[in-house]
Protein backbone atom coordinates (compact mmCIF):
# COMPACT_ATOMS: atom_id res chain seq x y z
CA UNK A 1 0.00 0.00 0.00
CA UNK A 2 3.22 2.45 -0.63
CA UNK A 3 2.73 5.73 -2.23
CA UNK A 4 -1.08 5.14 -2.32
CA UNK A 5 -2.87 8.51 -3.35
CA UNK A 6 -6.32 9.59 -1.80
CA UNK A 7 -6.29 13.18 -3.65
CA UNK A 8 -8.83 11.08 -5.86
CA UNK A 9 -10.72 8.50 -5.12
CA UNK A 10 -13.35 5.94 -6.84
CA UNK A 11 -17.02 5.11 -6.01
CA UNK A 12 -15.96 2.23 -3.75
CA UNK A 13 -14.50 5.13 -1.17
CA UNK A 14 -16.20 3.25 2.10
CA UNK A 15 -14.13 -0.06 0.81
CA UNK A 16 -10.84 1.85 0.53
CA UNK A 17 -11.09 3.53 3.67
CA UNK A 18 -12.54 0.52 5.57
CA UNK A 19 -9.54 -2.13 4.06
CA UNK A 20 -6.93 1.01 5.57
CA UNK A 21 -8.95 1.36 9.07
CA UNK A 22 -8.78 -2.45 8.96
CA UNK A 23 -4.85 -2.00 8.65
CA UNK A 24 -4.44 0.35 11.26
CA UNK A 25 -6.94 -1.19 13.47
CA UNK A 26 -4.62 -4.57 13.70
CA UNK A 27 -1.66 -2.82 13.63
CA UNK A 28 -2.25 -0.63 16.84
CA UNK A 29 -3.75 -3.86 18.49
CA UNK A 30 -0.49 -5.48 17.95
CA UNK A 31 1.33 -2.70 19.20
CA UNK A 32 -0.33 -2.54 22.39
CA UNK A 33 -0.76 -6.36 23.06
CA UNK A 34 3.20 -6.87 22.17
CA UNK A 35 3.75 -3.20 24.78
CA UNK A 36 5.52 -1.89 22.23
CA UNK A 37 3.14 0.89 21.38
CA UNK A 38 4.58 4.21 20.15
CA UNK A 39 3.40 6.36 22.65
CA UNK A 40 5.19 9.75 23.39
CA UNK A 41 7.44 9.65 26.08
CA UNK A 42 5.67 9.32 29.56
CA UNK A 43 8.07 10.26 32.67
CA UNK A 44 9.69 7.42 33.98
CA UNK A 45 8.75 7.98 37.17
CA UNK A 46 4.67 7.10 35.90
CA UNK A 47 5.52 3.94 34.33
CA UNK A 48 7.98 2.95 37.84
CA UNK A 49 4.15 3.64 39.62
CA UNK A 50 2.25 1.92 36.98
CA UNK A 51 4.69 -0.75 37.37
CA UNK A 52 4.16 -1.33 41.54
CA UNK A 53 0.73 -1.31 40.85
CA UNK A 54 0.75 -4.55 39.39
CA UNK A 55 2.41 -6.35 42.21
CA UNK A 56 0.38 -7.12 45.65
CA UNK A 57 3.47 -6.18 48.02
CA UNK A 58 3.72 -2.85 46.79
CA UNK A 59 3.08 -0.68 50.03
CA UNK A 60 2.33 3.30 49.81
CA UNK A 61 5.96 3.82 51.20
CA UNK A 62 7.11 2.21 47.78
CA UNK A 63 4.83 4.62 45.75
CA UNK A 64 6.00 7.57 47.79
CA UNK A 65 9.53 6.58 47.39
CA UNK A 66 9.30 6.93 43.66
CA UNK A 67 7.29 10.25 43.80
CA UNK A 68 10.37 11.41 45.35
CA UNK A 69 11.95 11.21 41.90
CA UNK A 70 10.07 13.46 40.44
CA UNK A 71 9.32 16.62 42.50
CA UNK A 72 7.18 18.22 40.50
CA UNK A 73 4.70 15.29 40.26
CA UNK A 74 4.64 14.85 43.82
CA UNK A 75 3.91 18.59 44.25
CA UNK A 76 0.69 17.64 42.01
CA UNK A 77 -0.33 13.94 44.25
CA UNK A 78 -0.51 16.71 47.45
CA UNK A 79 -2.21 19.73 45.74
CA UNK A 80 -5.05 17.21 44.12
CA UNK A 81 -5.11 15.38 48.00
CA UNK A 82 -6.11 18.19 49.29
CA UNK A 83 -8.50 19.56 46.65
CA UNK A 84 -12.07 19.67 47.46
CA UNK A 85 -13.14 16.25 45.25
CA UNK A 86 -10.29 14.15 46.73
CA UNK A 87 -10.15 15.23 50.51
CA UNK A 88 -13.32 14.02 51.53
CA UNK A 89 -12.28 14.72 55.24
CA UNK A 90 -11.62 18.14 54.85
CA UNK A 91 -8.06 17.54 56.44
CA UNK A 92 -4.84 19.59 54.57
CA UNK A 93 -1.94 16.89 54.60
CA UNK A 94 1.79 18.43 53.52
CA UNK A 95 4.12 15.41 52.75
CA UNK A 96 3.97 12.99 50.28
CA UNK A 97 2.96 9.84 52.22
CA UNK A 98 0.05 10.88 53.81
CA UNK A 99 -1.12 11.78 50.47
CA UNK A 100 -0.39 8.65 48.90
CA UNK A 101 -1.83 6.75 51.89
CA UNK A 102 -4.95 8.91 51.57
CA UNK A 103 -5.31 8.83 48.05
CA UNK A 104 -4.61 4.88 48.02
CA UNK A 105 -1.67 3.39 45.47
CA UNK A 106 -4.25 3.21 42.51
CA UNK A 107 -5.35 6.45 42.69
CA UNK A 108 -2.07 8.14 42.57
CA UNK A 109 -1.23 5.89 39.46
CA UNK A 110 -4.90 7.10 37.88
CA UNK A 111 -3.80 10.60 39.08
CA UNK A 112 -0.45 11.01 37.37
CA UNK A 113 -0.99 8.75 34.42
CA UNK A 114 -3.77 11.53 33.82
CA UNK A 115 -1.70 14.47 34.64
CA UNK A 116 1.26 13.16 32.26
CA UNK A 117 -1.25 12.90 29.46
CA UNK A 118 -2.62 15.77 29.85
CA UNK A 119 0.58 17.25 29.52
CA UNK A 120 1.78 15.60 26.84
CA UNK A 121 -1.56 16.62 24.51
CA UNK A 122 -0.22 20.38 24.94
CA UNK A 123 3.46 19.47 24.49
CA UNK A 124 3.71 16.38 21.77
CA UNK A 125 6.41 17.05 18.89
CA UNK A 126 4.11 16.40 16.12
CA UNK A 127 2.24 18.27 12.66
CA UNK A 128 0.95 21.50 13.40
CA UNK A 129 -2.77 20.00 12.58
CA UNK A 130 -1.98 16.66 14.96
CA UNK A 131 -1.38 18.58 17.44
CA UNK A 132 -4.16 21.07 17.52
CA UNK A 133 -6.28 17.77 17.30
CA UNK A 134 -4.61 16.94 20.57
CA UNK A 135 -5.13 20.16 22.56
CA UNK A 136 -9.17 19.65 21.43
CA UNK A 137 -8.81 16.46 22.69
CA UNK A 138 -7.65 17.89 25.85
CA UNK A 139 -10.43 20.19 26.20
CA UNK A 140 -12.87 17.83 25.59
CA UNK A 141 -11.84 15.27 27.68
CA UNK A 142 -11.59 18.09 30.77
CA UNK A 143 -15.16 18.98 29.79
CA UNK A 144 -16.56 15.65 29.87
CA UNK A 145 -14.76 14.35 33.18
CA UNK A 146 -16.44 17.73 34.87
CA UNK A 147 -19.60 16.87 33.59
CA UNK A 148 -19.64 13.26 34.91
CA UNK A 149 -18.41 14.71 38.39
CA UNK A 150 -21.86 16.49 37.76
CA UNK A 151 -23.85 13.82 37.29
CA UNK A 152 -22.23 11.74 40.01
CA UNK A 153 -23.12 14.38 42.11
CA UNK A 154 -26.84 14.43 41.03
CA UNK A 155 -26.88 10.77 41.77
CA UNK A 156 -24.92 11.54 45.47
CA UNK A 157 -27.40 14.09 46.05
CA UNK A 158 -30.51 11.98 45.91
CA UNK A 159 -29.92 9.82 48.86
CA UNK A 160 -30.45 6.34 47.54
CA UNK A 161 -28.22 4.02 48.64
CA UNK A 162 -27.92 1.71 45.28
CA UNK A 163 -25.48 5.01 44.28
CA UNK A 164 -23.10 4.48 46.78
CA UNK A 165 -20.78 3.19 44.77
CA UNK A 166 -20.50 6.37 42.37
CA UNK A 167 -17.27 8.25 43.49
CA UNK A 168 -16.59 12.01 41.81
CA UNK A 169 -12.48 11.44 41.45
CA UNK A 170 -13.04 8.33 40.14
CA UNK A 171 -15.66 9.51 37.35
CA UNK A 172 -13.01 12.63 37.08
CA UNK A 173 -10.01 10.39 36.29
CA UNK A 174 -12.21 7.71 33.97
CA UNK A 175 -13.26 10.70 31.52
CA UNK A 176 -9.60 12.32 31.65
CA UNK A 177 -8.20 8.96 30.61
CA UNK A 178 -11.10 8.38 27.98
CA UNK A 179 -9.70 8.73 24.49
CA UNK A 180 -5.80 7.87 26.31
CA UNK A 181 -5.59 5.94 22.91
CA UNK A 182 -5.34 8.78 20.56
CA UNK A 183 -1.86 8.93 20.95
CA UNK A 184 -0.85 5.61 20.12
CA UNK A 185 -3.07 5.89 16.89
CA UNK A 186 -1.29 9.22 15.78
CA UNK A 187 1.96 7.62 16.44
CA UNK A 188 1.20 4.98 14.31
CA UNK A 189 0.05 7.47 11.79
CA UNK A 190 3.55 8.91 11.68
CA UNK A 191 5.46 5.92 11.78
CA UNK A 192 3.46 4.58 9.03
CA UNK A 193 4.32 8.12 6.52
CA UNK A 194 8.12 7.66 7.90
CA UNK A 195 7.89 4.33 6.09
CA UNK A 196 7.16 5.90 3.04
CA UNK A 197 3.28 4.92 2.78
CA UNK A 198 0.62 8.29 2.21
CA UNK A 199 -2.74 8.37 4.02
CA UNK A 200 -4.72 11.42 3.26
CA UNK A 201 -4.88 13.51 6.51
CA UNK A 202 -8.43 14.17 6.71
CA UNK A 203 -9.42 10.39 5.95
CA UNK A 204 -6.50 9.93 8.76
CA UNK A 205 -8.44 11.96 11.07
CA UNK A 206 -11.26 9.83 10.07
CA UNK A 207 -9.68 6.59 11.40
CA UNK A 208 -8.35 8.17 14.46
CA UNK A 209 -12.07 9.06 15.28
CA UNK A 210 -13.36 5.30 14.52
CA UNK A 211 -10.15 3.50 16.31
CA UNK A 212 -9.49 5.73 19.68
CA UNK A 213 -12.14 3.73 21.59
CA UNK A 214 -10.53 0.18 20.71
CA UNK A 215 -7.25 1.93 21.42
CA UNK A 216 -7.97 3.50 24.61
CA UNK A 217 -9.48 0.24 26.15
CA UNK A 218 -6.40 -1.44 24.65
CA UNK A 219 -3.84 1.08 26.74
CA UNK A 220 -5.79 1.35 29.90
CA UNK A 221 -5.91 -2.70 30.02
CA UNK A 222 -2.20 -3.43 29.25
CA UNK A 223 -1.41 -0.77 32.13
CA UNK A 224 -3.44 -2.52 34.62
CA UNK A 225 -6.71 -0.43 35.15
CA UNK A 226 -10.17 -1.30 36.39
CA UNK A 227 -12.86 -2.41 33.83
CA UNK A 228 -14.80 0.73 35.21
CA UNK A 229 -12.07 2.81 33.23
CA UNK A 230 -12.06 0.56 30.31
CA UNK A 231 -16.12 0.45 29.97
CA UNK A 232 -15.98 4.12 29.72
CA UNK A 233 -12.92 4.24 27.23
CA UNK A 234 -14.36 1.25 25.05
CA UNK A 235 -17.69 2.85 25.02
CA UNK A 236 -19.10 -0.56 26.17
CA UNK A 237 -20.34 -3.15 28.58
CA UNK A 238 -17.58 -5.29 29.51
CA UNK A 239 -18.42 -6.99 33.29
CA UNK A 240 -21.95 -7.80 34.28
CA UNK A 241 -23.86 -5.23 35.77
CA UNK A 242 -24.15 -5.32 39.76
CA UNK A 243 -25.09 -1.25 40.08
CA UNK A 244 -27.92 0.22 39.10
CA UNK A 245 -25.67 2.82 37.42
CA UNK A 246 -22.58 2.02 35.80
CA UNK A 247 -19.21 5.07 35.14
CA UNK A 248 -20.13 4.04 31.42
CA UNK A 249 -23.61 5.15 32.17
CA UNK A 250 -22.05 7.90 33.64
CA UNK A 251 -19.85 8.83 30.81
CA UNK A 252 -22.78 8.18 28.31
CA UNK A 253 -25.50 10.28 30.10
CA UNK A 254 -22.47 13.16 30.61
CA UNK A 255 -21.75 13.11 26.87
CA UNK A 256 -25.28 13.23 25.99
CA UNK A 257 -25.54 16.80 27.80
CA UNK A 258 -22.42 17.65 26.03
CA UNK A 259 -23.86 17.03 22.99
CA UNK A 260 -27.43 18.48 23.52
CA UNK A 261 -25.89 21.54 24.73
CA UNK A 262 -23.89 21.81 21.60
CA UNK A 263 -26.67 21.15 19.31
CA UNK A 264 -24.91 18.20 17.95
CA UNK A 265 -26.73 17.12 14.54
CA UNK A 266 -25.87 13.27 15.68
CA UNK A 267 -28.03 13.43 19.27
CA UNK A 268 -31.10 12.32 17.73
CA UNK A 269 -28.85 8.73 16.89
CA UNK A 270 -27.29 8.91 20.56
CA UNK A 271 -28.43 6.27 22.56
CA UNK A 272 -28.60 6.53 26.79
CA UNK A 273 -29.89 5.12 29.35
CA UNK A 274 -30.82 6.53 32.85
CA UNK A 275 -33.66 5.94 35.70
CA UNK A 276 -35.58 8.46 37.28
CA UNK A 277 -33.20 9.82 39.01
CA UNK A 278 -31.19 9.98 36.00
CA UNK A 279 -33.75 11.85 33.89
CA UNK A 280 -33.68 14.97 36.70
CA UNK A 281 -30.15 15.14 36.16
CA UNK A 282 -29.93 15.47 32.66
CA UNK A 283 -33.33 17.53 32.82
CA UNK A 284 -31.56 19.94 35.22
CA UNK A 285 -27.98 20.08 33.48
CA UNK A 286 -29.18 20.36 29.73
CA UNK A 287 -31.64 23.69 30.76
CA UNK A 288 -28.64 25.17 32.92
CA UNK A 289 -27.93 28.30 31.45
CA UNK A 290 -24.39 28.18 29.37
CA UNK A 291 -22.81 30.78 31.72
CA UNK A 292 -23.62 28.71 34.54
CA UNK A 293 -22.58 25.23 33.35
CA UNK A 294 -19.26 26.80 31.66
CA UNK A 295 -18.76 28.33 35.24
CA UNK A 296 -19.69 24.95 36.92
CA UNK A 297 -16.79 23.12 34.70
CA UNK A 298 -14.30 25.54 35.65
CA UNK A 299 -14.70 25.48 39.28
CA UNK A 300 -14.37 21.57 39.18
CA UNK A 301 -11.52 21.62 36.76
CA UNK A 302 -9.80 23.95 39.83
CA UNK A 303 -11.05 22.08 42.74
CA UNK A 304 -9.93 18.94 41.39
CA UNK A 305 -5.84 19.97 41.62
CA UNK A 306 -5.09 19.09 38.18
Amino acid sequence: MNHLSFYWLPENKELLIQGIESEFSEMIEKAIKSRKIALPPIPDVVLKIQKLCTSDTTTVLNIADALLEDPGLAAVVIRVANSVIFNRRNITCTDIVTAVSRLGIFRVRDIVTAQAIEQLKHNVNLSKNCKRMLVNSAANSRELAATMVMVVKGFQESGESYYAHLESDKALLAGLLADIGLFCIVNEYHHYLEQGNYLDEQIAFQIFDNQCANASKLVLETWGFDHDFLEVSANHKIAQVTHAVSYLDVARMANHILMFRRQDENLDEHVVEFDITGADILYKLTNMSDSEFNTQIGELMNASGL
